[in-house]
């Protein structure tokens, strides 16, 4: 053989060997997965640790958890909605490479009755196991620590809180179940795999600290049984109230819990290693945080400012955590740490003195040049004429330091406050939109003359018989853009002026555009 017959001879051998060895890696999943290792043994110091698993699709199954069509808390149901159209797109991915799809909507197996997917998870057949498979895994103290979040109370974020109940009835439609998909909500999701010979699991859905870790066709169970699991970390969300310890954002008590995982029960990875799309964020993770601080006896506002914050803000992409005074005098805010990652403070206060710790949150996050919003009673928020408790704190400088305010008290209950433009002020961003004309003060007249040299009043109002009263201004403190009210009675609420003034004024401190509408 010719040296030029015997190289193309060995290019076709190698050639034909390796391309089938090519086509099979190129099948192969390839999961970056990331998990937590601790440093040395009961030290409760953990590493990140980085690790690619190439899995064989054809024995790996994706598990979708509790993605139900609405859920007794208003705000899982909302980013369960969010999270499905980018879920879809995921299990399209994985069922196009050959991986098994067992969606697992609890409770609702009525709904797929009569449906293939259901029969095909029923027909599998049971198979005894070395650990009893369990209807439900609970924490196991010998195998993992303490949650990093506490969610006795149910874990509703919302405000008021929602309800409980189970007016679920099926997965979300957002989530297509296709032939060859199955459904189950027990341990038959595990007799199907060991039928099929999956060894490879992936767990996305909710809620990573309670379905996700508990239920018998997700990760302790499967991990018991000695299945390869990993979590889709951006797949998931938690049942977390952020005004329970340890008082973070909801955002990040997923994270905390997501951390829990890697550490004690398996890796994590993001959906980018199947849809090659970043990996996805929920829209609160960027969204401007505001906290509303509460607690005044008058004006009903604990009623009123959070449906303000459900209907006016939140829709205009703004989060809001809601925090109300406790406590037998009412000046306690439990889960106030949320102020360390607020984007803007919203205080209706009445002479409340904070625990000192607490005061010294609402100074750092001013003195750190953050916007303020402030109405009604906030010019005498933490004026309590010097009586508190031990071990709690009042600041009588607030109105006029941070405000730019001088109150003094105010005109007795009378007639409508009748309100107008204060000179110079008719461009102003915070009066856009707003019908001056159309908006009066319910409330008695505050007396706050002369305000702050630094101060620029918007809005006057006006009682017969008496001077002017400067009704709306801004400020500056340390910086930070300060807007403030004497507005906020419960029937000012009902005018949408007002609403439209207190819209303006939020998104002005932020200094983000005034909506247009």
């Amino acid at each position: 053989m010719s040296p030029f017959r015997l190289q193309l001879f060995l290019f076709a051998w190698v050639v034909g060997w390796t391309m089938p060895l090519a086509a099979e890696n190129e099948a192969r999943l390839l999961l970056h997965a990331r998990s937590r290792s601790e440093v040395q043994q009961k030290s409760g110091e953990f590493r990140e640790v980085q690790q690619d698993l190439t899995w064989d699709p054809h024995k790996t199954a994706l598990v979708v958890c509790d993605m139900w069509d609405q859920h007794w808390c208003r705000g899982a149901s909302r980013r369960v909605a969010e999270m499905a159209p980018r879920m879809n797109e995921v299990i399209v991915a994985a069922r196009n490479r050959g991986v098994l799809i067992v969606h697992c909507p609890s409770g609702c197996m009525d709904a797929y009755r009569e449906t293939p997917q259901r029969a095909l998870a029923q027909a599998a057949p049971r198979v005894e196991t070395a650990i009893p498979l369990q209807a439900w895994c609970k924490l196991d103290a010998q195998h993992e620590g303490p949650l990093p979040i506490d969610d006795s109370d149910g874990g509703c974020d919302c405000w008021p809180p929602c309800p409980k109940g189970h007016p679920w009835t099926r997965q979300i439609a957002a989530i297509e179940i296709q032939p060859g998909d199955a459904v189950t909500d027990s341990a038959e999701a595990y007799y199907l795999m060991r039928q099929r010979g999956i060894e490879n699991v992936i767990v996305m859905g909710v809620h990573a600290n309670m379905c996700v870790l508990g239920r018998p066709f997700s990760i302790r169970q499967l991990v018991y049984q000695g299945q390869n699991v990993v979590l889709m970390r951006d797949m998931t969300d938690t049942m977390y109230n952020s005004r329970m310890s340890p008082q973070v954002t909801h955002v990040h008590g997923t994270q905390l819990v997501v951390e829990h995982i890697e550490k004690y029960w398996c890796p994590t990875v993001t959906s980018t290693d199947l849809t090659g799309k970043p990996a996805f964020q929920f829209a609160e993770a960027s969204q401007p945080h505001v906290v509303f601080l509460i607690s005044e006896p008058e004006y009903a506002t604990e009623v009123t400012l959070p449906v303000f914050a459900r209907e006016q803000l939140e829709p205009r992409g703004l989060r809001c955590t809601i925090l109300t005074g406790e406590g037998p005098d009412f000046d306690t805010f439990p889960g106030i740490a949320a102020l360390k990652t607020a984007d803007l403070l919203l205080i209706s206060v009445r002479r409340r003195a904070l625990p000192n710790e607490q005061l010294q949150l609402v100074r750092d996050y001013l003195a750190a040049g953050k916007p303020l919003v402030g109405i009604r009673t906030a010019c005498h928020a933490f004026h309590t004429r010097g009586k508190r408790e031990s071990g709690h704190a009042e600041w009588q400088e607030f109105d006029p330091a941070v405000l730019g305010g001088n109150y003094t008290g105010h005109y007795g209950e009378g007639p409508q406050t009748k309100l107008s433009i204060a000179g110079g002020a008719g461009e102003h961003l915070i009066l856009r939109g707003v019908k001056v004309e159309a908006l009066l003060g319910n409330g008695s007249l505050y007396k706050v003359n002369p305000l702050a040299g630094t101060t620029q009043a918007l809005l006057m109002g006006e009682i017969r018989d008496q001077p002017s009263e400067p009704i709306a201004w801004t400020n500056t403190y340390q910086g930070g853009r300060v807007f403030y009210t004497t507005l906020g009675h419960k029937e000012d609420f009902r005018n949408d002026e007002f609403n439209r003034l207190l819209v303006n004024g939020v998104f002005w401190a932020l200094n983000r555009p005034v909506p247009e509408k």
